[in-house]
């Protein structure tokens, strides 16, 4: 997002240069630059033995199933958010988050940064931005994930990683 206007005091922003980052919005009364930057957000593919945990969030499709998915807060490694996001959505406890890649999401200005995580304990209990949550077998997942472009590609790093293909 380019901003006009400073996000602190209000004041019309001008531009500074930044060497090889060119003219970037700059509030002199707060002496900070905003430099146009994506949002950092997390998708997560909890895997338990040969299953990845897919949510059905009616928000984001009516008929296609996700993966875990959050942004990133201030103070937080991508790792701890990763680890919060699948706690807070399903309640899972689950442990060492491997990085598997990026993906830009343009029309929403986001950064996917996207992982697997192994089954540590819990039973699934969603919350409020969660309609349904289940263990699918790897084979069927990406059967369930239709419209999820980014969920789907991470589903099939993580069938590669699983056996041994990558």
């Amino acid at each position: 997002m380019k901003y006009k206007y400073c996000p602190i005091c209000g004041k019309k922003l001008k531009e500074k240069y930044s060497w090889d980052e060119g003219g970037v919005p700059y509030c002199s009364t707060d002496d900070i630059m905003f430099f146009d930057t994506p949002k950092p957000c997390i998708i997560a593919a909890v895997i338990k033995d040969d299953k990845v945990l897919l949510l059905k969030q009616n928000y984001t499709f009516k008929d296609s199933k996700v993966l875990v998915s959050g942004y990133v807060a201030n103070n937080e490694t991508v790792e701890e958010t990763v680890l919060r996001e699948i706690r807070e959505e399903t309640g899972i406890i689950a442990k060492e988050p491997k990085y598997l890649g990026s993906y830009y999401l343009a029309a929403k200005e986001i950064i996917m940064l996207t992982f697997m995580v192994k089954y540590v304990s819990g039973e699934i209990v969603k919350s409020e931005e969660v309609d349904g949550a289940e263990f699918v077998n790897l084979d069927n997942a990406l059967c369930e994930m239709k419209k999820d472009k980014i969920g789907s590609e991470v589903v099939k790093k993580v069938i590669g990683e699983v056996r041994g293909e990558l």
